[in-house]
């Protein structure tokens, strides 16, 4: 990526330096089974770990979240922590309460369990703020991102979404579009190359979502993207494949290049 682009380090771990970071989402819905495919973390050897608490059945309960969020940092002590509570207008597995998920991803922050979170652009600068401000006074990172399971917008309006998350104060600008043709596709990778080579001071995380859409999964850093995700037990998002698969793939074409 550009050397202006700033490297953010968490746990020996560098999101936006010169190797793709892989992140495996836990998507469980109870505690029981979370526990377990956590455990399950070690054999895969991820880069990330990024906890869906959407998934979720007592996610509003934000004392039981707490709980087993503290259990999670104690079974992955080495894994930098990212901390999704995904809004249902966006992907999100379940519909939730939007006061109860904003008090529990502020609260989540301040627990000191988490090393990242994800916030959805759409939110509103107020909202985004104020997380922003209770994620800069307890040292965790905020990940701006933006989600469209319909269509893909066009480059422009691509790039003016990353560049918002930036200029909102992220750390990290995430956006996922799905592919209706493979223009599409090659349109998301044109929109991570222009933002990396022209706008960005941050990282960047981008995908195109579904089968059309894997080969940014596997090929996006080469483009300026910084962070892909790979499935463990199960996926968070249509077009993630197994996490063993989608290394060997980045391996061989990274060692190509």
């Amino acid at each position: 990526m550009s050397k202006s682009v700033r490297v953010i380090e968490v746990k020996g771990r560098r999101i936006g330096g010169d190797r793709l970071q892989i992140c495996v989402p836990l998507v469980a819905k109870t505690e029981a089974e979370l526990l377990k495919e956590a455990s399950s973390i070690a054999a895969l050897k991820p880069d990330l770990v990024e906890w869906r608490v959407d998934f979720l059945e007592v996610v509003e309960s934000i004392p039981d979240v707490l709980d087993i969020l503290l259990q999670l940092r104690n079974r992955l002590l080495e894994y930098p922590i990212i901390f999704t509570c995904r809004t249902h207008l966006e992907g999100g597995y379940r519909s939730i309460d939007e006061n109860i998920r904003l008090q529990l991803i502020k609260k989540a922050i301040k627990s000191g369990r988490i090393d990242m979170v994800d916030i959805e652009l759409i939110s509103g600068e107020k909202v985004i703020q104020d997380i922003i401000d209770t994620a800069r006074l307890n040292h965790v990172y905020v990940i701006l991102s933006n989600h469209d399971f319909q269509k893909t917008p066009p480059i422009n309006t691509m790039v003016e979404r990353l560049k918002k998350a930036q200029d909102l104060g992220a750390d990290i600008a995430k956006i996922a579009v799905m592919p209706n043709s493979m223009e599409d596709v090659l349109n998301l990778l044109y929109a991570t190359n222009s933002m990396k080579e022209q706008y960005a001071h941050i990282p960047i995380i981008t995908m195109a979502m579904s089968g059309k859409g894997l080969i940014t999964r596997i090929g996006g850093g080469i483009f300026g993207s910084a962070v892909t995700f790979g499935a463990g037990k199960a996926a968070s998002a249509p077009g993630q494949i197994a996490k063993e698969e989608l290394e060997t793939a980045i391996e061989i074409l990274y060692k190509n290049l």
